[in-house]
């Protein structure tokens, strides 16, 4: 079974012939330009490249001898760009490790340590303080209130960090041939590679609204500001739409699988109440993704944070094929709770190790065994891929990393 087949089986709800897994097809199923080092030095790489593609997270483009050793079914469309020397220069991580940024990202240090990263007409956009391994966003267009209108939208949002540092292939969004561009490199890495082929597309709505006001704004808007929230999200599902229409023309015949996002969750239950994520946001996520379904052969994946298992049936009533990264530390989020309620209806992509306490802190024997319980519970009947819990960060240690693949190496299970 070639890994495009394996991930392919597992989301239509069928055991493939050994567990699927990811590393680095999405910002968010990844491993941090840190660990990604230490990572390396412990398998005795040498040479190659810590290429930071998502200078916001701070993750990378993770190399092919990773993807092989790890045995790895599905890549970024994004690893198609960007793949010239020149489109990378070298940088230094916090601690001391070297990497590369991308050529056109060039954030100042400040004399305390920080860096900013400021925007071509000058504005500060984002801020890493000393010692941290992301940028954090600084600059809210809205946070003194909406504007009359929406007609500088796109404007507006190119300002936050998250469109402004954007990864690839977005941050060649504005050539003139980049839907062609797309298409091309998605054939050619089809045809050079039989791993499955993941598009990020994004396209959140609530995010962008804690984006463009602040989420403690926003959060508040959802019940003092219902009209302004009915025409932003509005705008957005309209500008939105453009993108999925284009991603469905050029590539809904090559790539496999269109990650959307928009975290829905926290660590205590849903961000809102499920009433207001109905009357906002649910016929938004229904429009795309079953535009999705019904002009392409893509899968819907929606990358959502956090407790958010009180939307799931929402989510799959919209259309939604996959759900990542399946917080089970959170409430009412427990492995077996989620297989036994919606493994009939969803692939769960992620939730396969503890990132919180086990990766950073436990034996590679104590990962092994939680990797393997996890396994057993989700493997059951399909409907599942392997990733950690979220990102692989820098105080995972890198031994733990190899134990949780050789775990799904050893797993047997079914």
């Amino acid at each position: 079974m070639t890994p495009r087949e394996r991930i392919l089986m597992a989301v239509n709800h069928k055991e493939a012939d050994r567990v699927p897994r990811d590393l680095g097809s999405t910002p968010s199923s990844n491993i941090s330009a840190i660990g990604y080092n230490n990572l390396k030095k412990a398998l005795h790489m040498e040479g190659g490249h810590t290429r930071v593609y998502d200078v916001c997270q701070q993750v990378v483009i993770p190399e092919d001898e990773i993807l092989d050793r790890f045995k790895i079914d599905v890549v970024d469309l994004g690893r198609a760009f960007n793949t010239e020397d020149s489109d990378w220069r070298d940088t230094t991580l916090c601690d001391g490790s070297t990497a590369q940024y991308p050529a056109w990202f060039h954030p100042v240090k400040q004399d305390d340590g920080q860096y900013y990263a400021y925007l071509k007409d000058g504005r500060l956009s984002a801020r890493m303080p000393v010692g941290a391994t992301f940028f954090d966003q600084v600059l809210f267009p809205y946070i003194d209130g909406y504007p009359d209108n929406f007609d500088n939208l796109a404007e507006d949002m190119a300002g936050i960090q998250w469109s402004a540092f954007t990864h690839s292939p977005w941050d060649h969004a504005s050539e003139p041939d980049f839907w062609q561009q797309m298409r091309e490199k998605a054939l050619k890495l089809r045809e050079t590679s039989d791993r499955a082929i993941m598009l990020v597309l994004g396209c959140n709505l609530f995010e962008w609204g804690t984006f463009l006001r602040r989420i403690d704004n926003f959060m508040m808007d959802l019940y003092l500001e219902e009209e302004n929230v009915e025409k932003l999200v509005g705008a957005l599902l309209e500008m939105h739409m453009e993108n999925v229409k284009k991603a469905c023309e050029y590539l809904g015949d090559v790539v496999d699988i269109v990650r959307f996002g928009d975290d829905l969750g926290m660590n205590t239950g849903p961000l809102m109440n499920p009433e207001l994520y109905r009357k906002f946001f649910k016929d938004g996520h229904r429009q795309m993704f079953r535009y999705v379904k019904e002009h392409s052969n893509m899968k819907t994946f929606l990358h959502s944070c956090g407790s958010i298992y009180r939307m799931i049936p929402d989510l799959i009533d919209s259309g939604l094929d996959i759900i990542n990264p399946v917080q089970t530390s959170c409430f009412e989020m427990e492995p077996e709770r989620l297989k036994r309620e919606f493994g009939k209806d969803i692939t769960f992509w992620g939730g396969g190790a503890d990132v919180v306490s086990l990766l950073n802190n436990g034996t590679p024997q104590q990962v092994k065994d939680d990797v393997k319980r996890r396994l057993d519970i989700f493997m059951k009947d399909g409907g599942y891929v392997f990733n950690s819990i979220h990102n692989l960060m820098p105080d995972h240690k890198a031994e733990n990393i190899i134990a949780m693949y050789e775990a799904v190496d050893e797993f047997g299970g079914y």
